[in-house]
């Protein structure tokens, strides 16, 4: 029961976070964020939120620095919009996913060879 309550939270908060840091986070260093994904701890303590962007890996850092300026402004809006009794605290971090499925796909091209699709073709 816990389960489906807590994974409907973290759905709701990269939600409400995604809207969030487009449409009101004004600080200069945060630049267009994707939110991917949200952990939240079983106590509701802590949140682990998974961010993506567009940016180069230098500016991945400023990007970092002013959204955890602004994690207590984002927790004050999520309590106002969710009407939970405890918001937890924001704790953002780099979604390595993309990087990993990249990394998969590349051992995958080496392992199947396109050649080998061309030969099992001619013998049928």
């Amino acid at each position: 029961m816990a389960s489906k309550r807590i994974a409907r939270l973290n759905e709701q908060l990269k939600r409400e976070l995604s809207e969030l840091i487009r449409r009101d986070v004004r600080d200069p260093r945060v630049g267009l964020v994707t939110v991917t994904g949200v952990d939240v701890a079983g106590d509701l303590g802590s949140a682990r939120v998974y961010i993506r962007t567009i940016d180069r890996v230098e500016d991945f850092e400023d990007t970092l620095a002013g959204l955890t300026a602004a994690a207590p402004f984002l927790r004050r809006e999520l309590g106002q919009l969710l009407h939970i009794r405890r918001v937890p605290e924001l704790r953002f971090q780099r979604d390595h996913s993309f990087e990993r499925a990249q990394r998969i796909e590349e051992i995958l091209a080496d392992v199947i060879d396109p050649s080998d699709d061309e030969a099992d073709e001619g013998t049928e």
